[in-house]
């Protein structure tokens, strides 16, 4: 079966969440799935600490990644 959605990023609910936040911002409506709950479907606030599964449409995956590594720098330079 072809797809035509691109996971962009597995991880966790809050950084999952700013990466949803930005994407849109930027006009792309991503899909999350959470790998412990079968289905497509938005995420609640409840199901941290579970990974979640972020995916693109394939036409938005050039726009996607650089949202994608900016908020991943972020996050490592907060390590820092």
């Amino acid at each position: 079966m072809e797809t035509h959605y691109t996971k962009i990023y597995t991880g966790s609910f809050i950084i999952a969440q700013l990466i949803q936040t930005r994407l849109e911002d930027i006009g792309i409506e991503p899909i999350l799935k959470d790998g412990f709950k079968t289905g497509l479907r938005a995420v609640l606030v409840t199901d941290y600490p579970r990974f979640i599964e972020i995916f693109v449409h394939n036409d938005e995956l050039d726009k996607a990644m650089p949202v994608v590594e900016s908020v991943k720098a972020e996050m490592q330079a907060k390590k820092a």
